[in-house]
């Protein structure tokens, strides 16, 4: 559907699937069985981290928190994207675009940030057992948290009032499954050369400088690291960060395709692509990747089924 030049656009149609009109019930399924993976998997982490006091501890509390953002994150997103499907108007109005690619950004800048405190918690870890407790209290990580929050919400609300204050007369159809930076961008009738440059030196802010700051964690990690005797010692400390540069490897590589590269280079069909990639199949397999591969997570996910089954085992048994 075009506007005419006089008519402001007052609603988006969505054509990311439009190529894959033939596979969309099959891709519903599909979407549909991951996204409910992804659910629960995320509410078994959530549950078991605080039924479990052994669990509370810096490092679970910040995967706590991660859950919780990949959680509201795949919320954000997969729900319309997954009525669109079985939909013949896939339409999205002016304002919910707005509302959506706000608290998508939100969510997306923040757990960048997050990632970036997760790296320190990690280097005081290792580089500073004997103040961990002191450095890591539990005011600092709400601070920490706190603080990805505020920068994640002042970044997505910079980038999102300077996409829709340009003018949007031409085309409403949007070659993407949700409305993101540069399928927006795309249609906008005009767009200066500034409000680009502001929009990808935020982005580099988002993705870089957290990247950095868990690169030189790293560097100091290895460092003492390697400054352990024993073979035993070097590779239990090194696998408690593994899950961590794992999924710092996949956010910040997918992020980076897509927003650290020219506009002109955007190609519909390959950030659709990738898009699916980040936002349901990484939120489907970090919680995975950060807890149920961690054998001390797997103990207290049994201990919590324990708890909560065998009381109940043990009520409905008869008395002899």
């Amino acid at each position: 559907m075009e506007r005419n030049n006089l008519t402001a656009v007052s609603e988006f149609v969505f054509l990311g699937f439009s190529a894959l009109a033939g596979f969309q019930r099959l891709l519903f399924v599909l979407f549909l069985l991951l996204y409910l993976f992804t659910l629960s998997t995320n509410a078994v982490i959530l549950s078991t981290i605080l039924l479990e006091r052994a669990l509370h501890t810096p490092m679970y509390f910040f995967l706590g928190i991660l859950s919780c953002f990949e959680t509201c994150y795949t919320f954000v997103i997969v729900p319309k994207m997954l009525i669109d499907l079985l939909s013949q108007k896939k339409t999205i109005s002016f304002l919910g675009c707005i509302v959506q690619m706000l608290t998508f950004l939100f969510l997306g800048c923040s757990h960048s940030f997050l990632l970036a405190a997760m790296g320190y918690d990690r280097y005081v870890a290792i580089c500073n057992p004997l103040r961990y407790t002191v450095l890591m209290s539990h005011g600092t990580c709400l601070g920490l948290v706190a603080a990805a929050c505020a920068c994640g919400f002042t970044v997505a609300l910079i980038i999102t009032s300077l996409v829709f204050h340009l003018p949007f007369h031409s085309s409403n159809q949007l070659h993407h499954f949700f409305c993101d930076i540069s399928p927006v961008l795309k249609l906008a009738s005009h767009h200066t050369s500034l409000s680009q440059m502001i929009i990808f030196m935020l982005s580099v802010l988002v993705l870089v400088i957290p990247l950095l700051l868990i690169l030189v964690s790293y560097i100091r990690i290895i460092s003492a690291i390697l400054k352990i005797p024993s073979t035993v010692g070097r590779y239990k400390a090194f696998s408690t960060c593994a899950s961590h540069l794992i999924v710092v490897t996949v956010h910040y590589g997918c992020a980076s395709f897509i927003y650290l590269r020219p506009k002109t280079n955007y190609i519909s069909s390959q950030d659709t692509l990738i898009s699916v990639s980040y936002t349901i199949l990484t939120p489907l397999f970090n919680p995975m990747i950060y807890s149920l591969r961690n054998k001390e997570f797997k103990a207290a996910l049994w201990r919590a089924m324990g708890q909560n089954l065998c009381p109940k085992i043990a009520g409905n048994t008869p008395l002899a």
